[in-house]
């Protein structure tokens, strides 16, 4: 009979504030003991629990910029991590972005993740499909982000507004305006090809 395949599990467990982590049962420990259980429910498919600490306490999930998830994806890309055990989805993050950026990671090295209160697994095809789902939204809202700005750009051009970057010879920026340096613009006439007559 084949061996059954190991399916090594990372918690990772976030707060957005260090409040109340002082507690001798803290929330970090409170989203661990969860997924530790969910781990435990699921040993006869091979789950065993990593025994490294993945949490981050008073640290906002709107961005990446975490220590223990940095140490998470570092260990996920060097492949000691196949499944991620978080208690929500927004313990991991908040930003569809974000979580877009997480999934490719996952995906490029095989490593699933599961949402201990939402029923959510990326290693079974509902999950995979909620996946897709969630992923085309993210591209939806880069789509939007890239559109918006571009309106606006053009929305200041025809305003007269400068749009970024260093001014052209032969003027400086006042107020967001392109206003006429009178002596860089004599160098321009001076320098602009004369149209020769033939």
């Amino acid at each position: 009979m084949e061996e059954q395949k190991q399916i090594r599990c990372a918690i990772y467990t976030r707060k957005s504030t260090d409040e109340g982590l002082e507690k001798e049962f803290n929330t970090l420990e409170a989203q661990r003991e969860a997924g530790e259980n969910f781990v435990m429910s699921m040993k006869h498919q091979g789950w065993v629990i990593l025994p490294d600490h993945y949490d981050d306490g008073g640290f906002s999930g709107g961005n990446l910029k975490r220590p223990a998830l940095k140490r998470l994806m570092a260990d996920v890309e060097k492949g000691k991590v196949d499944m991620i055990v978080v208690y929500k989805i927004d313990r991991l993050t908040r930003s569809l972005l974000d979580f877009a950026q997480l999934v490719q990671t996952f995906e490029k090295n095989n490593c699933s993740f599961v949402s201990v209160t939402q029923h959510f697994n990326t290693c079974d095809s509902m999950g995979k499909l909620t996946l897709n789902i969630l992923l085309s939204f993210a591209q939806f809202e880069r789509e939007l982000g890239a559109e918006r700005v571009r309106d606006k750009i053009a929305a200041s051009k025809k305003k007269g507004m400068w749009t970024g970057g260093p001014a052209p010879l032969g003027y400086d920026i006042k107020e967001k305006k392109l206003i006429i340096n009178q002596e860089e613009a004599e160098v321009v006439k001076f320098t602009r090809p004369q149209r020769v007559m033939l």
